[in-house]
């Protein structure tokens, strides 16, 4: 199969690239940003948020492929140029989208039919996720109407190496080796459904080996979830210590910018998102459970991971004397 990747230099896309080279497809990648690529990867250069550079790049190539992956759209400007550059040419355009679309839910697992939003003040991940949204929309509109063959892959809080956002396991590795209070805003009740950045990869893969997908919606998440305090000890266990958690009072936790978790569910709830349609429809299931995706995340920050990012425990010790105070 021959796959254009939209992005692959970074998470998702570095590890879908990984894969399908592993696999034997013929694979390319656009993105603005030099990284490693595996042997007979091809790139292309460009930046597709500048307006016409999506069509200066990719015009000359766009009969040459048979799925395009999109890790790097946004917003509807993002997904126009595409439809418009493969339109007819193409048996799978897979659209990354996120579990941020979804309302408030009382009722779980969440499923692929519960209420999304576009308005950017009633979607708890504002802007980020309406415009997925309508993206998905979009794309979903596109194939009523011309047959194009887009799916989208609703794709929850992902873990597993070469993560970009050092405030997701980073931050927590950091700290339990260095025997560091861990700040826990809340009780640390509320639960996290998290998924394997490779067991996204192979979802993404699966969705280009059946045609049923096209014009479908799937989640894409662990078959685990935690509690956020559960979560963290799993990580201490990993790391061979036990965590010091201090919660951080909800009234001061919520006063803090940029807030101490990355997680939005210690405020507003956990939410579990049913993946049973892309089992059935994909005959994809994860291949990690949380503790061996967090192995795994923790191998990885051994070996390379600790010299990505630098460590500032300045605003921990500021909070922890917030906390202090307010006892």
């Amino acid at each position: 199969m021959r796959v254009l990747v939209m992005g692959g230099n970074r998470y998702i896309g570095r590890h879908v690239v990984d894969m399908l080279a592993q696999r034997g497809h013929e694979v390319t990648v656009m993105n603005s940003h030099e990284s490693p690529l595996p042997p007979g990867v091809r790139r292309l250069v460009g930046d597709r948020r500048i307006p016409g550079v999506l069509e200066e790049v990719l015009t000359p190539y766009r009969d040459e492929f048979d799925a395009v992956l999109d890790n790097t759209s946004y917003q509807t400007t993002d997904v126009t140029p595409m439809v418009e550059l493969f339109r007819g040419r193409v048996a799978h355009y897979v659209f990354t989208s996120s579990t941020a679309v979804y309302l408030w839910s009382d009722v779980q697992p969440v499923t692929e039919e519960h209420p999304v939003s576009d308005d950017e003040a009633v979607n708890t991940s504002r802007a980020y996720g309406a415009g997925k949204v309508r993206c998905e929309r979009l794309l979903m509109e596109e194939h009523a109407r011309t047959g194009f063959p887009a799916t989208s892959l609703r794709v929850g809080h992902t873990l597993g190496p070469h993560c970009p956002v050092p405030t997701r396991e980073p931050w927590f590795w950091a700290r339990l080796e260095a025997g560091r209070p861990i700040l826990v805003p809340g009780d640390g009740m509320p639960f996290v459904h998290l998924v394997h950045i490779d067991d996204v990869a192979s979802a993404m893969i699966a969705t280009t080996e059946t045609d049923r997908s096209a014009g479908q919606i799937y989640n894409v998440n662990g078959r685990e979830y935690s509690s956020i305090a559960a979560y963290i000890r799993m990580m201490a266990s990993i790391v061979g210590t036990e965590a010091n958690l201090v919660f951080v009072p909800r009234d001061i936790a919520k006063r803090l910018r940029p807030p101490i978790l990355h997680w939005s569910e210690w405020y507003r709830g956990g939410a579990v998102f049913s993946i049973e349609k892309a089992q059935r429809e994909l005959d994809w299931t994860p291949s990690f459970g949380l503790r061996s995706g967090l192995e795994d995340s923790y191998r990885w920050w051994q070996d390379e991971g600790r010299t990505w990012y630098e460590m500032d425990y300045a605003r921990d010790d500021e909070v922890l004397a917030m906390v202090r105070d307010a006892v």
